[in-house]
Protein backbone atom coordinates (compact mmCIF):
# COMPACT_ATOMS: atom_id res chain seq x y z
CA UNK A 1 0.00 0.00 0.00
CA UNK A 2 3.05 2.32 0.74
CA UNK A 3 4.44 1.70 -2.71
CA UNK A 4 1.27 2.48 -4.55
CA UNK A 5 0.55 5.90 -2.58
CA UNK A 6 4.16 6.54 -3.90
CA UNK A 7 3.22 5.81 -7.08
CA UNK A 8 0.27 8.31 -6.61
CA UNK A 9 2.02 11.10 -4.94
CA UNK A 10 5.08 11.40 -7.05
CA UNK A 11 2.02 11.80 -9.93
CA UNK A 12 -0.42 14.17 -7.98
CA UNK A 13 3.75 16.19 -7.49
CA UNK A 14 4.15 16.24 -10.83
CA UNK A 15 0.56 17.81 -12.05
CA UNK A 16 0.78 20.56 -9.19
CA UNK A 17 4.03 21.92 -10.96
CA UNK A 18 2.95 21.17 -14.29
CA UNK A 19 -0.15 23.43 -13.82
CA UNK A 20 1.14 26.27 -11.06
CA UNK A 21 0.62 29.58 -13.05
CA UNK A 22 -2.39 28.66 -15.21
CA UNK A 23 -5.84 28.46 -14.92
CA UNK A 24 -6.94 24.77 -15.48
CA UNK A 25 -8.67 23.36 -12.43
CA UNK A 26 -10.76 20.87 -14.10
CA UNK A 27 -8.63 17.68 -12.44
CA UNK A 28 -11.90 15.26 -13.43
CA UNK A 29 -10.68 15.83 -17.01
CA UNK A 30 -7.30 15.00 -17.77
CA UNK A 31 -5.44 17.59 -20.36
CA UNK A 32 -4.23 17.03 -23.51
CA UNK A 33 -1.91 13.77 -24.53
CA UNK A 34 -2.93 12.42 -20.95
CA UNK A 35 -0.96 9.59 -21.87
CA UNK A 36 2.12 11.52 -21.39
CA UNK A 37 1.27 11.88 -17.38
CA UNK A 38 -0.37 8.88 -17.02
CA UNK A 39 0.87 5.88 -14.75
CA UNK A 40 0.96 2.64 -14.06
CA UNK A 41 -0.24 0.45 -11.10
CA UNK A 42 0.93 -2.66 -10.58
CA UNK A 43 -1.70 -4.93 -10.37
CA UNK A 44 -4.09 -2.70 -12.37
CA UNK A 45 -4.23 -4.00 -16.54
CA UNK A 46 -7.57 -4.12 -18.51
CA UNK A 47 -7.75 -7.20 -20.76
CA UNK A 48 -9.16 -7.42 -23.81
CA UNK A 49 -12.99 -8.86 -24.04
CA UNK A 50 -14.27 -11.35 -26.43
CA UNK A 51 -14.72 -10.28 -29.94
CA UNK A 52 -17.99 -8.23 -30.30
CA UNK A 53 -20.84 -9.22 -32.94
CA UNK A 54 -23.09 -6.00 -33.18
CA UNK A 55 -25.37 -8.56 -35.07
CA UNK A 56 -26.06 -9.86 -31.77
CA UNK A 57 -26.05 -7.19 -29.28
CA UNK A 58 -29.70 -6.35 -28.12
CA UNK A 59 -27.97 -4.02 -25.54
CA UNK A 60 -27.33 -0.28 -25.56
CA UNK A 61 -23.42 -1.13 -24.22
CA UNK A 62 -21.28 -4.03 -24.61
CA UNK A 63 -17.93 -4.99 -23.00
CA UNK A 64 -15.08 -4.08 -24.29
CA UNK A 65 -12.53 -5.19 -21.41
CA UNK A 66 -12.46 -5.90 -18.01
CA UNK A 67 -9.82 -4.63 -15.06
CA UNK A 68 -8.01 -7.01 -12.64
CA UNK A 69 -8.53 -5.62 -9.14
CA UNK A 70 -5.69 -3.67 -7.56
CA UNK A 71 -6.17 -2.23 -4.19
CA UNK A 72 -6.12 2.10 -4.21
CA UNK A 73 -4.65 4.26 -1.42
CA UNK A 74 -7.67 5.16 0.62
CA UNK A 75 -9.90 8.27 -0.91
CA UNK A 76 -9.20 6.94 -3.87
CA UNK A 77 -11.55 5.75 -6.45
CA UNK A 78 -11.42 4.53 -10.35
CA UNK A 79 -13.40 7.16 -12.81
CA UNK A 80 -13.62 8.00 -16.23
CA UNK A 81 -12.28 4.78 -18.52
CA UNK A 82 -11.82 5.45 -22.25
CA UNK A 83 -9.74 3.78 -24.75
CA UNK A 84 -7.90 5.43 -27.38
CA UNK A 85 -8.54 2.64 -30.77
CA UNK A 86 -6.22 2.58 -33.95
CA UNK A 87 -7.65 0.45 -36.54
CA UNK A 88 -4.85 -2.29 -38.25
CA UNK A 89 -4.57 -2.35 -41.75
CA UNK A 90 -5.83 1.13 -42.40
CA UNK A 91 -3.62 3.46 -43.91
CA UNK A 92 -3.23 6.85 -42.72
CA UNK A 93 -5.33 6.00 -39.74
CA UNK A 94 -5.73 8.24 -36.88
CA UNK A 95 -6.38 7.11 -33.42
CA UNK A 96 -9.92 8.26 -32.31
CA UNK A 97 -11.01 7.55 -28.48
CA UNK A 98 -14.31 6.03 -27.33
CA UNK A 99 -15.71 6.30 -23.41
CA UNK A 100 -16.37 3.30 -21.12
CA UNK A 101 -17.33 2.74 -17.60
CA UNK A 102 -15.05 1.59 -15.41
CA UNK A 103 -16.55 -2.09 -16.09
CA UNK A 104 -15.39 -1.03 -19.59
CA UNK A 105 -18.51 -1.07 -20.72
CA UNK A 106 -18.84 0.82 -24.22
CA UNK A 107 -21.87 2.45 -26.44
CA UNK A 108 -22.88 -0.10 -28.48
CA UNK A 109 -23.64 3.04 -30.90
CA UNK A 110 -20.01 4.49 -30.49
CA UNK A 111 -18.63 0.96 -31.48
CA UNK A 112 -20.98 1.16 -34.62
CA UNK A 113 -19.64 4.39 -35.65
CA UNK A 114 -15.92 3.46 -35.15
CA UNK A 115 -16.10 0.70 -37.74
CA UNK A 116 -18.06 1.49 -40.44
CA UNK A 117 -15.67 5.14 -40.17
CA UNK A 118 -12.68 3.26 -40.19
CA UNK A 119 -13.55 -0.13 -42.57
CA UNK A 120 -17.21 0.02 -43.74
CA UNK A 121 -20.20 -1.55 -43.23
CA UNK A 122 -19.21 -4.68 -44.73
CA UNK A 123 -20.02 -6.92 -41.99
CA UNK A 124 -16.11 -8.61 -41.24
CA UNK A 125 -14.26 -8.83 -38.06
CA UNK A 126 -12.19 -5.79 -37.71
CA UNK A 127 -9.35 -5.26 -35.12
CA UNK A 128 -8.38 -2.32 -33.27
CA UNK A 129 -5.30 -1.69 -30.88
CA UNK A 130 -6.31 -0.47 -28.04
CA UNK A 131 -4.86 1.43 -25.01
CA UNK A 132 -7.13 1.66 -22.07
CA UNK A 133 -6.92 4.88 -19.52
CA UNK A 134 -8.74 5.71 -16.39
CA UNK A 135 -8.42 7.98 -13.81
CA UNK A 136 -7.39 7.57 -9.98
CA UNK A 137 -9.84 10.40 -8.57
CA UNK A 138 -9.89 11.78 -4.53
CA UNK A 139 -11.12 15.26 -3.56
CA UNK A 140 -11.74 16.34 -7.13
CA UNK A 141 -8.08 15.72 -8.15
CA UNK A 142 -7.12 12.71 -10.96
CA UNK A 143 -4.32 10.82 -11.57
CA UNK A 144 -4.22 9.18 -15.45
CA UNK A 145 -3.57 5.50 -15.40
CA UNK A 146 -2.56 3.46 -17.73
CA UNK A 147 -4.24 0.31 -17.80
CA UNK A 148 -2.41 -1.20 -20.48
CA UNK A 149 -2.61 -2.15 -24.42
CA UNK A 150 -5.67 -4.40 -25.90
CA UNK A 151 -7.02 -5.40 -28.69
CA UNK A 152 -10.96 -4.46 -29.61
CA UNK A 153 -12.32 -6.93 -32.10
CA UNK A 154 -15.60 -5.37 -33.24
CA UNK A 155 -18.38 -6.72 -36.23
CA UNK A 156 -20.45 -4.24 -37.58
CA UNK A 157 -23.96 -5.38 -38.20
CA UNK A 158 -25.33 -5.75 -41.66
CA UNK A 159 -27.23 -8.33 -43.49
CA UNK A 160 -25.41 -10.48 -46.22
CA UNK A 161 -25.45 -8.54 -49.45
CA UNK A 162 -24.49 -10.75 -52.65
CA UNK A 163 -22.29 -8.69 -55.22
CA UNK A 164 -24.81 -8.98 -57.98
CA UNK A 165 -28.71 -9.83 -57.93
CA UNK A 166 -30.95 -10.78 -60.96
CA UNK A 167 -34.79 -10.53 -61.58
CA UNK A 168 -36.68 -13.93 -62.98
CA UNK A 169 -40.07 -13.57 -63.69
CA UNK A 170 -43.11 -14.34 -66.35
CA UNK A 171 -41.99 -11.09 -68.21
CA UNK A 172 -38.89 -12.42 -69.84
CA UNK A 173 -38.20 -15.98 -71.47
CA UNK A 174 -40.60 -17.91 -72.13
CA UNK A 175 -41.73 -18.50 -68.79
CA UNK A 176 -39.70 -20.80 -67.41
CA UNK A 177 -37.85 -19.28 -65.04
CA UNK A 178 -34.82 -20.66 -66.14
CA UNK A 179 -31.08 -19.48 -65.61
CA UNK A 180 -30.79 -17.80 -68.89
CA UNK A 181 -34.01 -15.71 -68.45
CA UNK A 182 -32.24 -14.25 -65.19
CA UNK A 183 -31.41 -10.03 -65.99
CA UNK A 184 -28.78 -8.50 -63.77
CA UNK A 185 -29.63 -5.55 -61.53
CA UNK A 186 -27.58 -2.47 -62.54
CA UNK A 187 -25.06 -1.64 -59.76
CA UNK A 188 -22.33 1.08 -58.88
CA UNK A 189 -18.42 -0.19 -58.84
CA UNK A 190 -18.39 0.47 -54.92
CA UNK A 191 -18.56 -2.52 -51.77
CA UNK A 192 -21.90 -3.71 -52.05
CA UNK A 193 -21.72 -2.41 -48.31
CA UNK A 194 -21.26 1.21 -49.32
CA UNK A 195 -23.62 1.17 -52.26
CA UNK A 196 -26.46 -1.27 -51.91
CA UNK A 197 -28.75 -0.18 -54.02
CA UNK A 198 -29.71 -1.96 -57.40
CA UNK A 199 -31.64 -0.99 -59.89
CA UNK A 200 -33.17 -2.41 -62.80
CA UNK A 201 -35.94 -0.99 -65.53
CA UNK A 202 -38.57 -3.78 -66.60
CA UNK A 203 -41.03 -3.92 -69.43
CA UNK A 204 -44.09 -5.91 -69.20
CA UNK A 205 -46.60 -6.58 -71.78
CA UNK A 206 -48.86 -8.14 -70.10
CA UNK A 207 -50.65 -8.15 -66.35
CA UNK A 208 -50.20 -9.29 -63.29
CA UNK A 209 -46.52 -10.32 -63.88
CA UNK A 210 -44.86 -11.69 -61.06
CA UNK A 211 -41.12 -11.77 -59.82
CA UNK A 212 -38.08 -13.34 -57.78
CA UNK A 213 -34.86 -11.99 -57.15
CA UNK A 214 -31.59 -14.34 -57.52
CA UNK A 215 -28.43 -13.79 -55.77
CA UNK A 216 -25.04 -14.13 -57.58
CA UNK A 217 -24.50 -16.96 -55.56
CA UNK A 218 -27.05 -19.15 -57.32
CA UNK A 219 -26.00 -17.86 -60.94
CA UNK A 220 -22.58 -18.72 -59.84
CA UNK A 221 -23.94 -22.40 -59.05
CA UNK A 222 -25.51 -22.77 -62.34
CA UNK A 223 -28.91 -22.74 -61.24
CA UNK A 224 -31.19 -20.08 -59.85
CA UNK A 225 -32.64 -22.12 -57.06
CA UNK A 226 -29.37 -23.49 -55.47
CA UNK A 227 -29.91 -22.28 -52.23
CA UNK A 228 -33.49 -21.02 -51.85
CA UNK A 229 -34.83 -20.16 -47.96
CA UNK A 230 -31.30 -18.92 -46.33
CA UNK A 231 -30.03 -15.78 -45.95
CA UNK A 232 -27.44 -16.00 -49.11
CA UNK A 233 -31.05 -17.82 -51.14
CA UNK A 234 -33.16 -16.39 -53.32
CA UNK A 235 -34.91 -13.25 -52.11
CA UNK A 236 -38.57 -12.65 -52.47
CA UNK A 237 -41.63 -11.29 -50.15
CA UNK A 238 -44.16 -13.25 -47.74
CA UNK A 239 -47.29 -12.87 -48.95
CA UNK A 240 -47.13 -15.04 -52.72
CA UNK A 241 -48.64 -12.49 -55.28
CA UNK A 242 -47.88 -9.61 -53.51
CA UNK A 243 -48.33 -6.42 -55.91
CA UNK A 244 -47.56 -3.28 -53.82
CA UNK A 245 -45.28 -0.64 -55.17
CA UNK A 246 -43.14 -0.80 -52.06
CA UNK A 247 -42.17 -3.28 -49.64
CA UNK A 248 -40.12 -5.53 -47.53
CA UNK A 249 -37.78 -8.10 -49.18
CA UNK A 250 -37.27 -11.54 -47.53
CA UNK A 251 -35.72 -15.17 -48.18
CA UNK A 252 -37.62 -16.96 -46.13
CA UNK A 253 -41.27 -17.27 -45.14
CA UNK A 254 -42.00 -18.51 -41.45
CA UNK A 255 -44.79 -20.58 -41.86
CA UNK A 256 -47.29 -21.53 -38.67
CA UNK A 257 -45.45 -24.89 -37.60
CA UNK A 258 -42.53 -22.37 -37.18
CA UNK A 259 -40.85 -24.16 -40.03
CA UNK A 260 -39.42 -21.75 -42.93
CA UNK A 261 -40.30 -22.05 -46.71
CA UNK A 262 -38.66 -20.15 -49.93
CA UNK A 263 -40.06 -16.93 -49.98
CA UNK A 264 -42.25 -16.10 -52.33
CA UNK A 265 -42.95 -13.86 -55.35
CA UNK A 266 -44.27 -10.51 -56.14
CA UNK A 267 -46.52 -9.60 -58.79
CA UNK A 268 -46.76 -6.40 -61.24
CA UNK A 269 -50.48 -5.84 -61.53
CA UNK A 270 -50.52 -3.75 -64.98
CA UNK A 271 -48.22 -4.16 -67.94
CA UNK A 272 -45.86 -1.31 -68.70
CA UNK A 273 -42.59 -0.08 -68.06
CA UNK A 274 -40.92 0.17 -64.33
CA UNK A 275 -37.92 0.83 -62.75
CA UNK A 276 -37.52 -1.13 -60.00
CA UNK A 277 -35.13 -0.59 -57.23
CA UNK A 278 -34.15 -2.69 -54.22
CA UNK A 279 -31.58 -1.22 -51.06
CA UNK A 280 -29.72 -4.69 -49.87
CA UNK A 281 -29.20 -2.63 -46.34
CA UNK A 282 -32.29 -2.82 -45.00
CA UNK A 283 -34.47 -5.38 -47.77
CA UNK A 284 -36.67 -3.18 -48.95
CA UNK A 285 -37.85 -2.72 -52.73
CA UNK A 286 -39.53 0.23 -54.49
CA UNK A 287 -41.29 -0.02 -57.84
CA UNK A 288 -42.06 3.09 -60.43
CA UNK A 289 -43.53 2.93 -63.46
CA UNK A 290 -42.32 5.50 -65.59
CA UNK A 291 -43.88 7.47 -68.97
CA UNK A 292 -40.18 6.57 -71.16
CA UNK A 293 -38.71 9.44 -73.04
CA UNK A 294 -37.51 7.76 -76.30
CA UNK A 295 -35.45 10.50 -78.40
CA UNK A 296 -34.78 10.06 -81.73
CA UNK A 297 -31.02 10.29 -83.49
CA UNK A 298 -29.52 10.28 -86.68
CA UNK A 299 -29.28 12.46 -89.73
CA UNK A 300 -32.19 14.40 -89.16
CA UNK A 301 -29.61 16.20 -85.78
CA UNK A 302 -26.59 15.06 -86.94
CA UNK A 303 -26.27 12.28 -85.16
CA UNK A 304 -24.93 13.55 -82.03
CA UNK A 305 -24.79 12.04 -78.66
CA UNK A 306 -24.32 15.16 -77.02
CA UNK A 307 -26.83 15.82 -74.54
CA UNK A 308 -27.90 19.26 -76.35
CA UNK A 309 -29.31 16.37 -79.17
CA UNK A 310 -31.92 15.81 -77.44
CA UNK A 311 -34.95 17.48 -79.11
CA UNK A 312 -36.43 14.69 -81.19
CA UNK A 313 -38.99 13.47 -78.76
CA UNK A 314 -41.15 10.46 -79.73
CA UNK A 315 -44.99 11.64 -79.14
CA UNK A 316 -46.35 8.56 -76.75
CA UNK A 317 -49.76 7.49 -77.59
CA UNK A 318 -49.20 5.24 -74.72
CA UNK A 319 -45.97 4.14 -72.47
CA UNK A 320 -45.10 1.19 -75.21
CA UNK A 321 -46.37 2.71 -77.98
CA UNK A 322 -43.91 6.21 -79.83
CA UNK A 323 -44.33 7.90 -82.94
CA UNK A 324 -43.16 11.14 -84.57
CA UNK A 325 -44.02 12.36 -87.44
CA UNK A 326 -41.72 14.81 -89.97
CA UNK A 327 -40.50 15.33 -93.15
CA UNK A 328 -37.36 12.69 -93.52
CA UNK A 329 -34.68 14.23 -95.44
CA UNK A 330 -31.65 12.95 -96.75
CA UNK A 331 -30.45 9.25 -96.20
CA UNK A 332 -33.38 9.43 -93.54
CA UNK A 333 -31.56 7.04 -91.18
CA UNK A 334 -32.11 6.92 -87.83
CA UNK A 335 -32.17 5.21 -84.04
CA UNK A 336 -33.46 5.43 -81.11
CA UNK A 337 -32.61 5.88 -77.61
CA UNK A 338 -34.20 5.98 -74.14
CA UNK A 339 -33.54 8.94 -72.46
CA UNK A 340 -31.69 7.47 -69.67
CA UNK A 341 -29.32 5.56 -72.09
CA UNK A 342 -28.69 8.58 -74.07
CA UNK A 343 -25.60 8.62 -75.49
CA UNK A 344 -25.10 4.49 -75.11
CA UNK A 345 -24.57 3.22 -78.43
CA UNK A 346 -25.07 -0.41 -77.17
CA UNK A 347 -28.27 0.70 -75.94
CA UNK A 348 -29.68 2.01 -79.26
CA UNK A 349 -32.73 0.77 -80.77
CA UNK A 350 -32.41 -0.11 -84.36
CA UNK A 351 -33.05 -2.31 -86.94
CA UNK A 352 -33.14 -6.49 -86.21
CA UNK A 353 -31.94 -7.07 -89.98
CA UNK A 354 -30.56 -5.00 -92.58
CA UNK A 355 -33.42 -6.64 -94.85
CA UNK A 356 -35.94 -4.42 -92.91
CA UNK A 357 -33.83 -1.26 -93.01
CA UNK A 358 -36.05 0.75 -95.59
CA UNK A 359 -39.26 -1.72 -95.22
CA UNK A 360 -42.84 -0.28 -94.29
CA UNK A 361 -42.75 -2.33 -91.22
CA UNK A 362 -39.47 -3.69 -89.12
CA UNK A 363 -38.45 -5.56 -86.32
CA UNK A 364 -36.28 -3.70 -83.30
CA UNK A 365 -33.10 -4.80 -80.90
CA UNK A 366 -30.97 -2.86 -78.55
CA UNK A 367 -27.29 -4.16 -78.82
CA UNK A 368 -23.96 -3.23 -81.12
CA UNK A 369 -25.56 -4.82 -83.67
CA UNK A 370 -28.12 -3.03 -84.47
CA UNK A 371 -28.91 -1.37 -87.96
CA UNK A 372 -30.03 2.11 -88.90
CA UNK A 373 -33.54 2.25 -89.78
CA UNK A 374 -34.31 4.36 -92.72
CA UNK A 375 -38.00 5.91 -93.79
CA UNK A 376 -38.68 4.07 -97.31
CA UNK A 377 -39.26 7.82 -99.24
CA UNK A 378 -36.68 9.84 -97.76
CA UNK A 379 -37.88 13.38 -98.70
CA UNK A 380 -41.32 12.15 -98.18
CA UNK A 381 -43.57 12.89 -94.36
CA UNK A 382 -44.07 9.80 -92.71
CA UNK A 383 -45.22 9.24 -89.43
CA UNK A 384 -42.73 6.39 -87.76
CA UNK A 385 -44.13 4.67 -85.13
CA UNK A 386 -42.87 1.47 -82.50
CA UNK A 387 -44.50 -0.27 -80.57
CA UNK A 388 -42.23 -1.18 -77.88
CA UNK A 389 -44.26 -4.14 -76.04
CA UNK A 390 -43.94 -6.45 -79.95
CA UNK A 391 -40.38 -4.62 -80.68
CA UNK A 392 -41.69 -3.86 -84.14
CA UNK A 393 -41.98 -0.54 -85.83
CA UNK A 394 -44.22 1.00 -88.94
CA UNK A 395 -43.81 3.65 -91.26
CA UNK A 396 -47.21 5.48 -92.43
CA UNK A 397 -46.94 8.10 -95.25
CA UNK A 398 -48.87 11.10 -94.89
CA UNK A 399 -51.61 12.18 -96.86
CA UNK A 400 -51.32 15.42 -96.99
CA UNK A 401 -47.61 15.74 -98.69
CA UNK A 402 -47.86 19.96 -98.35
CA UNK A 403 -48.53 20.89 -94.76
CA UNK A 404 -48.94 24.26 -93.87
CA UNK A 405 -45.50 25.65 -92.78
CA UNK A 406 -45.37 28.40 -90.40
CA UNK A 407 -42.38 31.01 -89.90
CA UNK A 408 -42.60 30.90 -86.24
CA UNK A 409 -44.18 28.91 -83.42
CA UNK A 410 -44.46 30.31 -79.70
CA UNK A 411 -45.75 30.22 -76.57
CA UNK A 412 -47.83 33.31 -75.29
CA UNK A 413 -49.39 33.71 -72.01
CA UNK A 414 -46.85 32.55 -70.04
CA UNK A 415 -47.26 34.31 -66.30
CA UNK A 416 -50.46 36.08 -67.86
CA UNK A 417 -48.18 38.33 -70.83
CA UNK A 418 -50.70 38.37 -73.57
CA UNK A 419 -50.03 41.13 -76.05
CA UNK A 420 -48.38 40.86 -78.73
CA UNK A 421 -44.36 40.80 -78.46
CA UNK A 422 -44.87 38.64 -75.13
CA UNK A 423 -44.60 35.23 -78.07
CA UNK A 424 -41.52 33.03 -76.33
CA UNK A 425 -40.64 31.56 -79.52
CA UNK A 426 -39.68 27.51 -79.71
CA UNK A 427 -37.28 26.12 -82.37
CA UNK A 428 -37.98 24.35 -85.18
CA UNK A 429 -35.74 21.13 -84.59
CA UNK A 430 -36.79 19.02 -87.78
CA UNK A 431 -39.99 20.22 -90.11
CA UNK A 432 -43.13 20.93 -88.43
CA UNK A 433 -41.65 19.83 -84.69
CA UNK A 434 -41.10 22.51 -82.47
CA UNK A 435 -38.34 22.34 -78.66
CA UNK A 436 -37.59 24.83 -75.69
CA UNK A 437 -36.51 24.56 -72.59
CA UNK A 438 -38.17 27.11 -70.65
CA UNK A 439 -39.23 27.69 -67.32
CA UNK A 440 -43.18 28.07 -66.52
CA UNK A 441 -45.13 29.60 -63.71
CA UNK A 442 -48.24 28.01 -62.48
CA UNK A 443 -51.22 29.26 -65.03
CA UNK A 444 -52.30 29.03 -68.20
CA UNK A 445 -50.72 29.52 -71.73
CA UNK A 446 -51.08 28.74 -75.51
CA UNK A 447 -49.49 28.08 -78.52
CA UNK A 448 -49.76 30.04 -81.52
CA UNK A 449 -48.13 30.41 -84.77
CA UNK A 450 -46.15 33.37 -86.60
CA UNK A 451 -47.11 35.80 -83.79
CA UNK A 452 -50.40 35.95 -84.84
CA UNK A 453 -54.28 34.62 -83.47
CA UNK A 454 -55.51 34.04 -87.36
CA UNK A 455 -52.19 32.59 -88.70
CA UNK A 456 -54.08 28.87 -88.77
CA UNK A 457 -51.87 27.78 -85.91
CA UNK A 458 -53.86 28.47 -82.17
CA UNK A 459 -53.40 25.87 -80.08
CA UNK A 460 -54.48 24.59 -76.54
CA UNK A 461 -56.91 22.99 -74.47
CA UNK A 462 -60.48 21.94 -75.10
CA UNK A 463 -62.66 22.77 -72.13
CA UNK A 464 -62.92 19.81 -70.05
CA UNK A 465 -59.41 18.68 -71.24
CA UNK A 466 -57.05 18.63 -67.67
CA UNK A 467 -53.48 18.75 -68.00
CA UNK A 468 -51.49 15.75 -68.35
CA UNK A 469 -47.33 15.46 -69.86
CA UNK A 470 -48.30 14.35 -73.03
CA UNK A 471 -51.39 14.28 -75.57
CA UNK A 472 -52.82 16.55 -78.27
CA UNK A 473 -53.92 19.90 -78.13
CA UNK A 474 -56.88 21.51 -80.18
CA UNK A 475 -56.65 23.94 -82.74
CA UNK A 476 -59.14 26.40 -83.14
CA UNK A 477 -59.66 30.15 -82.60
CA UNK A 478 -61.84 29.26 -78.99
CA UNK A 479 -59.46 26.67 -77.88
CA UNK A 480 -59.02 26.94 -73.77
CA UNK A 481 -55.54 27.42 -72.21
CA UNK A 482 -52.98 25.01 -71.40
CA UNK A 483 -52.81 24.89 -67.86
CA UNK A 484 -49.82 24.22 -65.88
CA UNK A 485 -50.28 23.45 -61.98
CA UNK A 486 -47.03 23.20 -60.85
CA UNK A 487 -44.13 25.97 -62.19
CA UNK A 488 -40.66 24.85 -63.19
CA UNK A 489 -38.36 24.21 -65.64
CA UNK A 490 -39.87 22.39 -68.55
CA UNK A 491 -38.30 20.64 -71.77
CA UNK A 492 -41.51 21.56 -74.31
CA UNK A 493 -42.09 19.25 -77.70
CA UNK A 494 -44.73 20.30 -80.30
CA UNK A 495 -45.91 18.35 -83.51
CA UNK A 496 -47.79 21.19 -85.31
CA UNK A 497 -49.13 18.24 -87.86
CA UNK A 498 -50.59 16.04 -85.43
CA UNK A 499 -50.83 18.79 -82.36
CA UNK A 500 -49.08 16.44 -80.14
CA UNK A 501 -47.54 17.69 -77.12
CA UNK A 502 -45.02 16.54 -74.26
CA UNK A 503 -43.69 18.55 -71.39
CA UNK A 504 -40.93 16.90 -69.41
CA UNK A 505 -40.04 18.77 -66.31
CA UNK A 506 -36.45 19.07 -65.56
CA UNK A 507 -34.90 18.48 -62.03
CA UNK A 508 -33.48 21.72 -60.70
Amino acid sequence: MKKLSKYIAFAFLGMAMASCGDDYNDWANPQTNPQENAITIPGLTATAADAIDLANVSEDSVSTFTLSTAALPEGFKLADARVEVTPQGVEGATKTTFNAGIEGRAAAADLSDLVVNAYGKRPTARTFDAHVYLDAVKDGQAVLIDAGKINVVVTPKAPYIASNYYLVGDMYGEGKWALADCVKFNHSDADVYEDPVFTLMVTTTKDNQYWKIIPQGNIDAGNPWAIQNDPKGVVGVTKNGDDAMSGTLVTSVTKDDGTTDAPNAAMIAKAGIYQITINMMDYTYTIKQISPEYYLVGKLQGWSDKPEGKTCLMYAETPMVQSYTTQWKDDANLKIWLGSDWGTWSSAYGSATMADANTPTGSLKSDNNAGAIICPEPGAFYTFKVDFSTMTYSWTKLENQNPTEFENVSLIGVGGKWNDGDDIDMTQVTPHNWFIETTLPVGGFKIRANHKWNAGGNWGYTEDQKFTSTGKLFNNAVSGDIKIATAGKYRIFFNDITNEYAFIAVAE
